[in-house]
């Protein structure tokens, strides 16, 4: 007799950052604490293959929650793409008609499908930037992120990003490492991702804290910047107040790719 469990899943992808959905409302078909399934089904050579996996469940304060894993089977931090897509996903469970409030691991979160199918996020505000001896910024858009601006792109963000994520005070605890060229249209950003330790297409958080920085030098107000990744365009809109960034949405597209079931 088989020991094995058939589930079903999705994937969804946000600008290139891929997931794995699995709606857990009505049965646990993964157990938060199993790391190596969560990691075995992340794998892109021996499971689904994804940048994280994220389970969709019931919560008592909102509509639904979100609990989130990197590819490495760790629960982790807010994931930016990850919970547009998990808005895109509930969408299509029925959950919510247009706007929706959900639950994760930084607190309750909007969600809203606009009209051209994309997916505004409510983010966290930011009420504090650290501004480093170096020049570079550390902040949290709902995971720790590193901000360097520079003239053009490292050519490997895998070697640059790991240098700094691993560099102390970061190496217990992990960073984000986010390289971003500034230009008068939009930011160019490029992130190494802690947990997937390795440079995604597109980070949610990251594009969010690079924006955010990118303000400190405007009038207070409302801002709009325009973002682009190396898995597409995002937009971040937030209210600058007196040092404080206040009702920040990130804005983009979230899309499903396939739907499947896997034994496990």
């Amino acid at each position: 007799m088989s020991n094995f469990m058939k589930i079903q899943f999705y994937k969804y992808q946000g600008t290139g950052n891929d997931f794995i959905m699995i709606d857990q409302r009505n049965v646990q078909h993964i157990n938060h604490q199993n790391q190596n399934v969560i990691a075995h089904l992340c794998d892109r050579r021996f499971g689904i293959g994804a940048d994280g996996l994220i389970l969709l469940e019931n919560s008592e304060q909102a509509d639904f929650k979100m609990v989130y894993f990197n590819s490495d089977g760790n629960q982790s931090t807010m994931c930016g793409n990850g919970g547009r897509c998990i808005v895109s996903f509930a969408h299509h469970l029925s959950i919510f008609d247009q706007k929706t409030i959900f639950e994760a691991i930084d607190g309750l979160h909007h969600g809203e499908i606009m009209d051209n199918k994309w997916v505004r996020l409510g983010m966290i505000n930011v009420e504090h930037i650290n501004k480093l001896p170096n020049g570079d910024f550390m902040l949290n858009t709902g995971s720790p992120h590193y901000v360097q601006f520079c003239n053009e792109t490292p050519e490997d963000i895998k070697t640059e990003g790991k240098k700094i994520r691993y560099s102390e005070p970061f190496a217990k605890d992990g960073v984000n490492v986010n390289f971003v060229v500034k230009s008068t249209k939009s930011l160019q950003i490029a992130t190494y991702e802690r947990g997937v330790e390795d440079e995604t297409l597109s980070c949610g958080t990251g594009v969010t804290a690079a924006a955010v920085c990118s303000t400190m030098d405007l009038n207070d107000g409302i801002h709009k910047i325009n973002v682009v990744s190396k898995g597409g365009e995002l937009a971040v809109e937030l209210n600058k107040k007196g040092g404080m960034y206040l009702d920040i949405s990130l804005i983009g597209p979230a899309s499903f790719v396939y739907e499947g079931n896997i034994e496990i």
